[in-house]
């Protein structure tokens, strides 16, 4: 576990400074900031990958409506509204369409989550740039903590968050999911959201099931292999590799949260759900090379999209 934690809003010292804990950098408000040390190799390659990633597929679907979001679609495409493909606005209404897609799947999470009141908080394990914190504060009218290891990412979400004027309920920090600074039963709920394949899942679960109340809602939405296809296929290494990640099984799930007091509520799966949105991404302007293995993955069945959600007990 990572115990050298910081928000990137707080702690100020002289821009390019460099120690054995982490080094300083400037935020996008002009502030100099600590950031620490991944506790890691694999953590700081996760970070560097993360911290120069700038994908159009992530950043002009985000340019939409202003979220941005790391994570897939689901749902039915809306071909009405795409109109006719030889249209000269039609890439923009795909790009549009996507991001429906995308904004349902985190719609979808946050109606997992339970009853949640203006004095709760969430926490957003792997929060990306933000995206999905916005959405849960506009809905809850919470408070919303995101942890990430780019600095990036932060700095990006803690932008959007004094942009919309909300910085005082929303705030990215950068650190390691799996040792937060959050007070233990700190949160009446908690998420993962496409970002637990980059961790152990009984020290994840575990830090959930710390800083969760008794009583409060996990949920995760995640691509897993599926144990009855034997092993992770080839189309599933091929996302691994992409993504520098590690896919986790449906099986291992389930495991670790039981380890961790974690009692699944409910098992969905979205896998028909999210075949519309790789479809249509793959004849975007926007592919990245990615969409076959997900394509056929999810219809040979060795992989599966799932969501689900836990209480803790």
């Amino acid at each position: 576990m990572d115990s050298s934690v910081t928000n990137t809003e707080l702690t100020t010292v002289a821009a390019g400074t460099s120690t054995s804990n982490g080094t300083s950098t400037r935020t996008s408000n002009g502030a100099s900031v600590f950031i620490p040390s991944p506790a890691t190799p694999y953590q700081g390659d996760i970070a560097r990958y993360w911290d120069h990633e700038a994908r159009p597929v992530n950043l002009r679907l985000g340019d939409v409506d202003g979220l941005y979001h790391h994570h897939y679609g689901i749902g039915d495409v809306d071909h009405a509204a795409l109109g006719d493909a030889e249209d000269s606005a039609y890439e923009k209404k795909l790009i549009a369409e996507l991001h429906r897609l995308e904004s349902a799947q985190a719609e979808l999470l946050l109606d997992h989550l339970g009853p949640i009141g203006r004095d709760d908080t969430l926490v957003d394990a792997g929060c990306g740039r933000g995206g999905s914190m916005v959405m849960a504060h506009q809905r809850f009218g919470c408070k919303v903590q995101g942890v990430t290891l780019s600095a990036k990412q932060a700095d990006f979400a803690n932008r959007r968050a004094r942009e919309l004027g909300i910085d005082d309920h929303v705030q990215a920090r950068v650190c390691n999911m799996l040792g937060t600074p959050f007070e233990t039963g700190q949160a009446a709920a908690s998420w993962n959201n496409e970002s637990s394949m980059y961790v152990d899942l009984h020290d994840l679960f575990a830090e959930h099931s710390r800083v969760l109340a008794v009583g409060g809602r996990y949920v995760t939405i995640t691509g897993c292999w599926n144990p009855r296809y034997g092993q992770p296929s080839k189309w599933v290494s091929q996302i691994n590799a992409h993504f520098e990640c590690n896919i986790h099984s449906r099986r291992e799930y389930l495991r670790a949260m039981a380890d961790n007091r974690l009692v699944p509520q409910a098992v969905v799966d979205l896998t028909p759900a999210t075949l519309p949105y790789w479809e249509l991404r793959a004849t975007s302007s926007l592919v990245t090379g990615i969409e076959e293995a997900f394509i056929n993955s999810y219809k040979d069945g060795s992989f599966q999209y799932l969501l689900i959600a836990a209480d803790r007990v």
